[in-house]
């Protein structure tokens, strides 16, 4: 009477046994949205290919709404490994200790944001009084904190009082696209992605400049779930470090990422951001 329900219950372990074997075989990787899906994904792609033969497993980009929701999914172990910035890393590291960074770009240990306009008249922070104003996303590191954060510090300057309105596009390339249409007087983005959308010819420079740039500090990083084993934890590291901007396909993948090469970081490194964070009372 019993053999029937113990086979049933050894089919059921095996089949369990086979999904487990094939999530652990795919490697869920995502990033923060601060561009648009369409520009992650083309990003991505080439470097998912890279990691997938460094690897031997399947490397499967997963798209996600907002930064919250990067956050939410690395710290409960729905993500092995995502793209964060600063203060999403920071808020991962919250939730789950043990989430690793494993590595940054080498510019991202001295990472900046540009301040831009297309208003002829505005030359400095003090020309922006009482005019309008972008941010990326409410969580974006190099598109939001820092630029709040040096603005109070360095200028005592409180956004909400100072400008007569403060907006949030979203995304670095969509702040860009805000300041150049004349939807608001200035905006804040990242250095890197500003660099990227003159060199793309995405930006008119004869219409938008640059007419401030903040203090450096870390920013993004390459940050795995704490469960992840630590033998493979290794690997994607050593991945990483091995891009060689000597080697004409690696320079492709670091060119994608806007990266010189990538180097080792460790959590330390962002105490700056958590910082700047409680600071300005975005983390309680």
């Amino acid at each position: 009477m019993l053999k029937r329900p113990l086979a049933l219950f050894a089919g059921l372990v095996l089949s369990c046994s086979s999904l487990l074997a094939q999530a652990a075989d795919t490697l869920k990787v995502s990033a923060i949205p601060d561009e648009a899906p369409t520009e992650l994904l083309r990003k991505f792609k080439p470097l998912g290919e890279y990691l997938e033969q460094k690897l031997g497993m399947k490397v499967e980009f997963v798209p996600v709404a907002d930064y919250p929701a990067v956050v939410e999914a690395l710290a409960t172990d729905r993500l092995d490994m995502a793209w964060l910035g600063g203060f999403t890393f920071v808020q991962v590291h919250l939730k789950s200790p043990t989430a690793t960074p494993l590595v940054q770009r080498e510019q991202d240990a001295k990472f900046t944001s540009k301040f831009i306009t297309a208003n002829p008249e505005i030359k400095s922070l003090a020309d922006l009084k009482g005019k309008t104003f972008a941010f990326g996303s409410i969580s974006s590191t190099s598109g939001s904190l820092m630029p709040r954060y040096f603005m109070l510090k360095d200028d005592n300057i409180k956004p909400e009082s100072y400008f007569s309105r403060v907006a949030y596009s979203g995304a670095h390339d969509a702040t860009a696209a805000w300041v150049q249409a004349g939807k608001v007087d200035a905006g804040v983005l990242n250095a890197s992605v500003w660099d990227k959308l003159v060199a793309s010819g995405k930006v008119d420079t004869s219409k938008v400049k640059v007419f401030a740039t903040t203090p450096s500090y870390y920013d993004y990083n390459w940050t795995v779930r704490g469960s992840l084993d630590p033998a493979l934890k290794e690997k994607i590291k050593q991945a990483f470090l091995s891009l060689d901007p000597a080697n004409p396909a690696d320079k492709a993948i670091l060119d994608l990422q806007a990266a010189s090469r990538f180097i080792e970081t460790s959590p330390d490194n962002y105490k700056g951001i958590e910082e700047a964070a409680r600071a300005a009372e975005l983390l309680k």
